[in-house]
């Protein structure tokens, strides 16, 4: 074989040598590109563990208590934590008749049981049928730590529009104490990763663990969310380990700022005094700790500023009642106040609820009797529905003087445990013919016994022996209500019958009318 002249040999060598040179940096730049083989796997076991959540719920109906609303069918999300369980919002399965969660696309629904769920704080708990479920879906790891502002976060979750997995990207934008439902107060972070209907429930994850869990979505705005951090999680985890939900301690005070001259003349207060006013005490007893025009200067050894506000978290403010949950001991906490210029220590109590006038269902179906052609229930603010979003019926009220609107806010007092309304339309029938439509009036009295509660009227109407019942309602204008007793019972079972009503009442209240009267 003939020798190659030298620059066909000088060339060929150069051709060998970029190969080899172009297949190692191809090998380089293959394992420089590659997702390392544990990172990959958290991402999939991490995805895998967020699930979506199938509710059929079967809300109450308060203007027809004796049965409940449609059925409705919704979805959320959901993530699995530790002690094989998947925590959710409550708002995705309360009143839920059905639940199932489901991962991704792939996989049959699994059945799901609602063992643990805290309203105000909206976050339940599921337990699962089948709990070979979690072989396979390992719980998402929860940072101890409230992330900072301008944090890149990660939402997860099942939002409307779609059957996989969405996952949007945003920053940490905000965190708040704010009041969440009714009086319970929590933290709130704000975030601008797109979070829509269904995302309710996923987690939010920031770096590799979670910091908080998906909630709720600003209304009128766009990619404004917000996210219930793990510090609210941890509480409602804690709360529910004996196997019942107490509820969060909150503080039932109301407080005004100390920034304005004026209101610091009157005090007599030195500059250097800061701190935040008490309007008005949750009690005005001479035992209650706390008193009108108090300063308090400090809750714990946080300092309170004259807008209310301690700092957590570096330079992080919040109103300073957030200390209440991370303070609270036998259902009290520390305060330094200022009282007529001298500082002293106090041991405010906080609770976990507010008696009110005016209650919630708190995830209950509302308590009803039925008398006649009438039916009468307790005054909540999901009966109070078809008052707030009705700008006529709310002068109607407001002008007629009715306690539905002049006394919501108002706590129960020696004469009233709750209100007693005409939950619904009368029935059709002539022992109310030629009087009104008394839907929504509250009871004041009936054969001049003032009414204290659902449970007293009914054990009123229980016991009467007088042959007419007189029915006097609360309010400016009206009319009042007379009926023949005997009639009254007599057509009860037939308005029943012809109205599809199973029973008269709810169990509770029957339990009221079933009793021999002392």
């Amino acid at each position: 074989m003939p020798r190659l002249p030298q620059i066909f040999r000088t060339i060929l060598i150069s051709l060998s040598l970029l190969l080899l040179s172009t297949h190692a940096n191809a090998e380089d730049s293959a394992k420089s590109l590659a997702i390392p083989e544990s990172t990959n796997q958290n991402s999939t076991n991490l995805e895998n563990s967020v699930v979506k959540v199938f509710s059929t719920i079967r809300g109450p109906d308060p203007f027809k208590p004796w049965g409940k609303a449609a059925p409705q069918e919704i979805t959320g999300s959901g993530v699995v934590i530790e002690g094989k369980r998947i925590l959710t919002n409550a708002h995705v399965v309360g009143y839920a008749s059905q639940v199932q969660v489901q991962t991704g696309q792939a996989g049959d629904k699994v059945s799901a049981t609602v063992v643990a769920v805290a309203r105000g704080m909206d976050l339940a708990i599921l337990k699962l049928d089948d709990e070979s479920f979690f072989d396979t879906h390992a719980a998402v790891s929860r940072t101890n730590n409230l992330p900072q502002v301008r944090d890149a976060v990660f939402a997860y979750g099942y939002p409307t529009g779609g059957n996989s997995l969405s996952i949007t990207k945003g920053i940490v934008s905000r965190i708040e104490f704010v009041n969440i439902h009714g009086p319970v107060e929590g933290l709130r972070i704000q975030i601008d990763a797109a979070i829509n209907p269904g995302n309710s429930g996923g987690p939010a994850i920031a770096g590799d663990k979670m910091i908080g869990l998906a909630f709720a979505v600003a209304t009128n705005a766009q990619n404004i969310g917000y996210i219930i951090p793990n510090e609210e999680i941890e509480l409602f985890l804690h709360d529910i380990a004996d196997g019942s939900y107490a509820g969060k301690p909150v503080m039932l005070d109301i407080v005004q700022t100390l920034e304005n001259p004026a209101m610091r003349n009157f005090l007599k207060l030195d500059k250097t005094v800061e701190g935040a006013i008490v309007h008005r005490p949750y009690q005005e007893t001479a035992a209650y700790p706390l008193k009108e025009w108090d300063v308090i200067t400090r809750i714990g050894d946080s300092a309170v500023d004259n807008q209310g506000m301690v700092k957590i978290n570096g330079n992080l403010r919040v109103r300073f009642q957030y200390r209440v949950q991370q303070l609270a001991v036998n259902g009290k906490v520390p305060l330094t106040v200022i009282r007529g210029g001298k500082s002293i220590n106090i041991q405010l109590p906080v609770f976990s609820d507010r008696p009110s006038l005016i209650p919630d269902l708190k995830g209950e179906y509302p308590s009803y009797f039925v008398y006649g052609p009438i039916v009468f229930s307790r005054a909540t603010n999901e009966f109070l529905s078809f008052i707030s979003g009705n700008a006529l019926a709310l002068s109607a009220y407001a002008y007629n003087a009715s306690p539905l609107l002049t006394r919501r806010g108002d706590m129960p007092d020696a004469n009233h445990d709750e209100l007693v309304v005409i939950s619904s339309p009368f029935f059709p029938h002539k022992l109310v013919t030629g009087y009104s439509n008394r839907f929504g009036s509250v009871i004041r009295s009936i054969n001049g016994i003032s009414i204290r509660s659902l449970s007293h009227l009914v054990s009123v109407l229980r016991d009467l022996k007088d042959d007419l019942v007189v029915i006097h309602f609360d309010q400016r204008n009206g009319e009042t209500m007379v009926l023949p007793r005997k009639a009254m019972l007599e057509q009860t079972e037939t308005v029943l019958s012809d109205n599809g009503i199973r029973s008269q009442g709810s169990p509770d209240m029957m339990a009221v009318w079933n009793k021999t009267a002392k």
